[in-house]
């Protein structure tokens, strides 16, 4: 499993408000060349720690459908989540439909799906409310990204997507061979204000799945008014027991686990 790396500001960038859980454990330090090249056992402990680290395909799980898997549709728990599932169309970085997905709704394993709903009521109470972009992800799904991202040919998403990264970079920490939705407690997901008539959404400094370190959570070239939204998001979500992705600042998983050992691969339909 790759450790992602927070982008960090310049040394002489003033302090300011991490957005990071208190307590969270700082990141190791990467080595660069030259301390490889100077001490040779290096190189040998970074392939034994990687390989450590990787992290196995779980279990595909034999469920059909959403009640065998033990999940339920989110958006009728609560009212007011707003649904813009992306892969359900052709709005996402590859630019079409998404294997997988057949309709656009929001499954979760229960206690993940019960969770949300509360974080929904919690920010409904403040005059806000969640948007959904995906949820439970099919297996399949995410070998379709696999696939796109080792594409080098299909470039057109990327002025919006990932403008100022390489395609075959997508895979180190942004494409997961093996996702976390797959096992059915992870969410992707932005915040509505809906103090004023209607409810318009709040800037987050980038949209859903740009690929880039402007989308890191803690990323230092956001506005201030930006990192508190960031903020309010990561403590409602924060709340009851959703933990951040740092370099995706709307990709939340239900701690602990239902199912940390199981993916699923039913349609979403």
């Amino acid at each position: 499993m790759r450790i992602p790396r927070l982008v960090r500001g310049s040394v002489h960038r003033q302090p300011r408000p991490r957005l990071l859980a208190p307590g969270h454990p700082a990141l190791p330090r990467q080595a660069s060349p030259q301390e490889i090249s100077m001490h040779p056992r290096a190189h040998a402990l970074l392939l034994l720690l990687a390989c450590a680290s990787a992290q196995a395909a779980p279990a595909v799980s034999p469920a059909t459908t959403p009640a065998q898997a033990g999940m339920l549709d989110v958006a009728t728990l609560a009212p007011g989540f707003s649904l813009d599932m992306r892969y359900a169309g052709s709005d996402n970085f590859t630019g079409r439909p998404v294997p997988g997905y057949d309709a656009p709704r929001c499954y979760l394993l229960e206690p993940a799906a019960q969770a949300l709903a509360r974080v929904q009521r919690t920010l409904q109470a403040q005059g806000r409310a969640l948007r959904l972009y995906d949820c439970y992800r099919p297996v399949r799904s995410v070998q379709s990204f696999v696939a796109w991202a080792h594409d080098p040919a299909d470039q057109q998403a990327k002025p919006r997507y990932y403008p100022n990264i390489d395609k075959s970079r997508l895979l180190d920490g942004y494409i997961a061979e093996h996702s976390g939705h797959s096992r059915g407690a992870t969410v992707d997901l932005g915040l509505l204000d809906c103090r004023e008539d209607g409810c318009v959404e709040v800037d987050m400094g980038t949209g859903f799945d740009r690929f880039d370190p402007l989308a890191h959570t803690d990323s230092p070239d956001i506005t201030p008014q930006q990192r508190r939204n960031r903020q309010l998001l990561l403590d409602a979500m924060r709340a009851e027991g959703f933990a951040n992705y740092p370099m995706e600042w709307w990709h939340y998983t239900f701690r602990p686990e239902p199912t940390p050992d199981t993916a699923y691969d039913f349609p979403v339909r």
